[in-house]
């Protein structure tokens, strides 16, 4: 019987309880899960086995039982998490051996990135690989001694099944202990090895890092359908974005090319969503025809950032486009009422995955009629045999000017055509069955995803998206931070927790910052300011690169820092660009030299992986290049001072940051010295722009601004 005290805490908890995933026939048994928030946890609770949320509660478990730890880490939209719980962890043979051998712990990879890092790290020097879901086998001190990822119910090929499995390793911790403690001891000490960081650090900055990567880039590019290297093709749009700023310090046109290529074969391709809109997460094929259907967060905020650079850089619509379409999705599928963006969606739909997705010609008929179905089916690839296991994926082999060619028509008309049955097909798709939504809010995700809103609202003249990244920003600064201000990572039906990493707090800043630089509400600056200088005391350290976990954080084994891209950025990259341009917009060398610390640390990383390296390699850039900096004098929202503002984004200029000094706006002077002595000339708009420093003369005009700016 639980006392007192504890029954308050379990009633009280049972209040919270999201009823949402609880089946509706009420019938099912719960482990320990059902009092979390993760929705991947949550879709465990009813599981045999039992499941521990990571704790040191279920590590003195281990010690009292004398049992080694089996941590399972994924996350709710993951396709072969899904394969393996439903295979062996809803398995009764599976738990009773399970739960008979062994603590079992359940971890969300996306509210634990630094537990999935470590042990992601000590999973890829055991086998030599990962991915999810990762199953890690832990002494109770925590220590890795074995890993695996997915293991199949039933053994396939040279793949032993999971029973197999489970029981040698809990033979082994009876019988040959010592082998197993040593085994995580040698995995710790080079855990430790890895992080003990380069011996020297780099003494200057030099462009050849941008030089090698660009080489490298080249040698593996697709020619044929974009992309870099063979089947599976992830996006990695900062990758891109990178290549931009390859082809401004280089003026190579190669670069640019194999960025808009890239972007066009994505946006026509089956990686993304033609009918609803947003990305996919990977193509399983090397022409980007068939996708991993799962849609994350962070993947729409990166390519619609890269799509704005290609936008910028060659004002081709079909990139203003893209990134108009994609910031439609995310406001219409992943926006809570409370302001904040959802995770992602689900792959899997009716026990397969994709279902959501996919087409047959009877279907598009069956909502546009025989003639107009026709004309979708031919332009979409949708046909009677079917691309993807006898349905359609739709996707475009060709573009709307030569598919109006093809059907001797104007493109325009044949476009009105297309968008007309797009429409019909969405709102019929409106009455299947969803794909799960993973609603939580991450800082992180929501930190680029601000970024790309303000940015796109901004660009393209959408007040929508600008609302959309204003009421983001002001969510997590007001619901997602403990009393005494320090960020906490995850929100999920009014419940926070976990203290927020790295990551968090730069791409943070990188969104207050785009925010401020698209509303010029000078508070998204000193927020920003004021989370930079926390992040430096949480996460700074002598030797440069930043640590993925804080100060006051769970050490796990050994405090991490990472500085090559995964699927998400790197925070220690983020943090250099976000420093890099604060210290522009303030003239705080300070923030600079942290910066440049961080860089001049990371050059082991950017020779060993520059394809690896790619937010990284832009902080270098910015760091390489002459800083602009345009003061607009004018009244709030001044018709005039917004066309200049306008004019300074025709192109693509990484280097320029903007700052508005309306004649009533004192805190903006408090925050940064630069605009103190720009005031409007002769009571008309004016502005100012400065280089390293030293200002040109006063631009009384837009078309003066351009040639200042273009010279």
């Amino acid at each position: 019987m639980t006392n007192s005290q504890e029954r308050e805490t379990l009633v009280s908890r049972l209040s919270e309880i999201d009823t949402s995933q609880i089946p509706p026939d009420g019938g099912e048994e719960y482990n320990r899960l059902i009092f979390e928030s993760s929705p991947y946890l949550l879709q465990h609770a009813t599981n045999p086995v039992d499941w521990h949320p990571w704790g040191q509660q279920a590590f003195d478990l281990a010690r009292e039982k004398d049992k080694p730890v089996l941590v399972s880490i994924g996350y709710s939209t993951c396709h072969w998490c899904h394969v393996m719980e439903e295979e062996s962890f809803e398995d009764p043979e599976v738990a009773e051996v399970m739960n008979k051998l062994f603590v079992p712990i359940k971890v969300d990879r996306e509210e634990r990135p630094d537990l999935d890092n470590l042990y992601m790290t000590a999973c890829q020097i055991v086998t030599g690989g990962g991915g999810w879901p990762l199953n890690v086998f832990l002494t109770p001190d925590k220590a890795p001694f074995y890993a695996a990822t997915y293991m199949p119910r039933q053994p396939r090929g040279e793949m032993p099944g999971i029973i197999s499995i489970l029981t040698k390793v809990g033979a082994m911790w009876q019988s040959d202990r010592d082998k197993l403690l040593q085994t995580g001891q040698e995995i710790g000490e080079a855990l430790v090895r890895l992080e003990s960081g380069p011996s020297t650090a780099e003494t200057s900055l030099s462009e050849e890092p941008l030089e090698q990567a660009f080489e490298l880039f080249k040698s593996s590019f697709d020619q044929q359908r974009g992309g870099f290297g063979k089947a599976p093709k992830f996006p990695m749009p900062h990758n891109l974005s990178l290549l931009l700023h390859i082809a401004n310090r280089f003026e190579q046109d190669e670069a640019l090319t194999m960025a808009v290529n890239t972007l066009q074969h994505i946006r026509m391709g089956g990686m993304y969503d033609h009918i609803g809109f947003g990305m996919h997460r990977y193509s399983v094929d090397a022409y980007w025809r068939v996708p991993h259907f799962e849609k994350m967060l962070y993947d729409q905020a990166l390519v619609t950032m890269a799509a704005l650079d290609v936008y910028q850089k060659t004002g081709d619509d079909f990139f203003a486009m893209l990134a108009d379409q994609t910031m439609t999705y995310v406001l219409r599928d992943l926006t809570l009422p409370e302001g904040g963006f959802c995770s992602g969606e689900d792959a899997d739909t009716e026990g397969a995955e994709g279902t959501y997705y996919l087409w047959t010609p009877q279907q598009v008929e069956e909502v546009l009629g025989h003639q107009h179905a026709t004309i979708f089916c031919t332009c979409y690839e949708i046909s009677e045999e079917g691309n993807f296991e006898g349905k359609n994926i739709p996707r475009l082999e060709m573009d709307l000017k030569e598919w109006g060619q093809w059907f001797g028509v104007n493109p325009e008309e044949l476009g009105a055509v297309l968008e007309d049955g797009r429409r019909k097909l969405l709102e019929a798709r409106k009455s299947r069955i969803r794909p799960h939504r993973d609603d939580k809010v991450l800082v992180a995700w929501n930190g680029l995803t601000i970024a790309a809103m303000a940015r796109t609202g901004s660009l393209l003249g959408h007040d929508e998206y600008l609302e959309a990244a204003t009421r983001a920003a002001d969510f997590i600064l007001s619901e997602m931070r403990d009393e005494q201000g320090r960020l906490l990572r995850r929100w999920r039906r009014g419940r926070t927790a976990i203290p927020a990493f790295l990551e968090d707090y730069a791409a943070l800043i990188l969104g207050l910052i785009e925010l401020y630089q698209a509303t010029f509400e000078s508070r998204y600056l000193a927020e920003a300011l004021q989370l930079a200088k926390d992040m430096q005391n949480l996460f700074g350290d002598e030797n440069g690169v930043y640590y993925d976990t804080a100060t006051d954080a769970e050490q796990v084994l050994v405090r991490k820092r990472t500085l090559h891209d995964g699927a998400m950025v790197s925070g220690n990259a983020m943090a250099a660009t976000a420093l890099l341009q604060l210290a522009a917009m303030t003239g705080d060398m300070d923030l600079e030299d942290h910066a440049r610390q961080i860089l001049l640390a990371s050059a082991k990383q950017w020779n060993d992986a520059p394809t690896s390296s790619g937010q990284l390699l832009m902080a270098l850039d910015l760091a390489l290049t002459e800083q602009d900096v345009l003061v607009i004098a004018a009244p709030k929202d001044d018709p005039e001072g917004t066309k200049m503002v306008k004019a300074a984004r025709e192109g693509f200029r990484p280097q320029l940051t903007v700052l508005w000094h309306a004649p009533d706006d004192a805190s903006l002077a408090e925050l940064t010295p630069l605009v103190q002595d720009k005031t409007m000339l002769d009571g008309n708009p004016t502005a100012y722009l400065c280089r390293s420093q030293t200002c040109l003369s006063p631009a009384a005009d837009v078309d003066q601004l351009r040639e200042r700016l273009n010279s």
